[in-house]
Parts: C-alpha cells; structure tokens; sequence
C-alpha cells in the first residue's frame, strides 16, 4: 500500500471517528449553570480541542490497525462481507 493510500484511509477513519468522539465528555453551558449572553444552553462549557484530537487520533490509529491486520494477515476484505442488496440482471 502506498503512503498516499494509508493516509487516504487513515483520514477516512479519523474523519468519523472525530464526530463520535466529540460529545464525550462534553458539559453544556446549561449543566455548568453558567450561560454566556449570545449563547445557547447546549454550547459547551469548556471545549478541550486537545483531548478531543488527541482521543481521535489514538482510536482511528487502534481501528485502522486492525483493518490492515484484517486485510493483510488474515486476508479479510470489503468482498468478504454479505452483499445486503440483492444483485439485479
């Protein structure tokens, strides 16, 4: 696999694994009680872009470490998974 291919899929993977991981842990300016003029309740307190990019980083690193050991050691790939449409033709 080139080096543009594994960032290509890593990016992918870290892309969705971003917007799971950004409500975890997350207080609202409602549960703090401290509501900034301007703002809605549901706006975050604190938001901790650290935590949040370093947490994806090592979880999209985790799952694209065991779809490499799938494709590559163990053979498994997208062709082997059940086709949930019906081939028409």
């Amino acid at each position: 696999m080139s080096f543009l291919s594994f960032f290509a899929v890593y990016f992918i993977i870290w892309w969705i694994t971003l917007f799971a991981v950004l409500p975890l842990g997350m207080r609202s300016q409602g549960d703090e009680g401290d509501v900034t003029l301007g703002t809605v309740e549901s706006a975050p307190a604190q938001f901790r872009a650290g935590r949040v990019l370093l947490l994806t980083t090592v979880i999209s690193a985790a799952i694209y470490a065991a779809w490499f050991a799938a494709s590559n050691y163990f053979g498994f790939s997208l062709g082997n998974l059940p086709r949930i449409v019906p081939e028409f033709g």
